[in-house]
């Protein structure tokens, strides 16, 4: 499946309308036919970077051109039924947005000897934001932090315009590169979705930034829940530390509480008629927010954009678009150019140890009445 030369070619998926009267940007717009596989000798492993749910990465070297690759093969040792559905929408996910200057470009798709390697070939990049911070001496500068959120909003916003919610937002799978620039990665648990969204499975999110309405039991759940994700990774920016790092689901909800507070039907319609509250003694938990107390050090419009996007009720949360035009963004100081960013050892490049790690993101089961990708 790697590309060939331009070819042209009628497709009526090409921009097709969607739900709502949009249209979403089809990879056939923008990608040549794809052909037969390359062979993954093609490239030297230099490397492990980390073992995921989904697939081993490793830093390898293009024999022919010299060129630095991160490699991920697909976990299909286990699979019973062909290609692994996760795999499957990870490569047209990424093939739909890729382009974008936020996400991670895949190369090819390259295989081994059998039928069960199966490798996706992506640009390697230097960091990520998780391991960076865990080594860091001191957190981002406001300037940096800014910059980093206009990046992930804006790829995410691309994403959710294209009817793509990616389920598994969080430091680890924010890659960077010795430039100031981000890439979001890791797209295993991501699907397209329509409207109505009809069932999906809750256990998606790894638990420290997942939102109320999955923590809840909620399965018609919308791009909100990455939204959440990204409230939990600004706090984690400003802070260099994980902003709600629970041991397990009750103990993640009742942070969650102690930092903002008892969710209601006043603030939060139909909140209790999520299938977990009736689990729930929210009889010592105080109404109020404790999130500017945290961030003392944080302006009131940054607080405010943190607050709005751990907003408990998912359709009052901001979007991507709106949150890019919050206000916060505008006021000093101004984001930092990428290109001003200091440099960092690279973990991946094998420069040092990682110190820590989140935890892993949920094993994947099929959403029920899932569209076909």
């Amino acid at each position: 499946m790697s590309n060939s030369h331009n070819n042209s070619h009628s497709n009526s998926a090409v921009n097709s309308p969607l739900p709502g009267g949009r249209s979403h940007i089809s990879g056939a717009s923008r990608h040549p036919f794809l052909q037969g596989c390359r062979s993954v000798y093609a490239y030297e492993k230099l490397n492990h970077i980390e073992e995921g749910s989904y697939g081993v990465v490793s830093r390898a070297r293009e024999k022919e051109t010299g060129d630095i690759v991160a490699l991920k093969k697909l976990k299909m040792d286990q699979e019973k039924n062909g290609f692994p559905i996760t795999s499957l929408r990870e490569i047209k996910t990424l093939m739909t947005v890729g382009n974008h200057p936020n996400i991670v470009r895949v190369r090819e798709i390259v295989v081994g000897d059998t039928l069960t390697q199966v490798f996706i070939v992506m640009d390697f990049i230097e960091h990520d934001l998780k391991s960076l911070l865990s080594t860091m001496r001191s957190p981002f500068l406001i300037s940096e932090v800014k910059t980093l959120m206009q990046q992930l909003l804006s790829a995410i916003a691309l994403c959710h315009d294209n009817w793509i919610v990616h389920r598994d937002l969080k430091t680890s799978n924010l890659l960077m590169n010795n430039r100031g620039q981000i890439k979001l990665a890791d797209f295993g648990l991501a699907r397209t979705y329509g409207e109505p969204l009809g069932d999906m499975t809750q256990l998606v999110v790894t638990l420290w930034y997942r939102a109320p309405e999955l923590l809840l039991g909620e399965t018609e759940y919308s791009t909100a829940v990455d939204m959440w994700s990204i409230g939990c990774i600004m706090g984690e920016l400003i802070q260099k530390e994980p902003l709600m790092p629970g041991k397990g689901e009750i103990d993640q909800m009742n942070l969650m509480f102690k930092l903002l507070g008892r969710p209601s039907e006043e603030i939060w319609p139909g909140f209790s008629k999520l299938p977990n509250v009736k689990n729930l003694n929210l009889g010592g938990v105080q109404p109020y927010s404790n999130l500017r107390a945290k961030f003392r050090y944080t302006t009131d419009l940054g607080v405010d954009l943190m607050q709005k996007l751990l907003c408990y009720d998912p359709k009052r949360r901001l979007s991507a678009e709106e949150a890019l035009k919050h206000p916060w963004f505008t006021e000093s100081p101004l984001p930092k150019h990428p290109d001003m960013f200091q440099s960092f050892p690279s973990i991946a490049a094998g420069d040092r140890k990682r110190t820590y790690a989140s935890p892993s993101a949920p094993q994947r089961q099929a959403d029920k009445y899932e569209l076909i990708i």
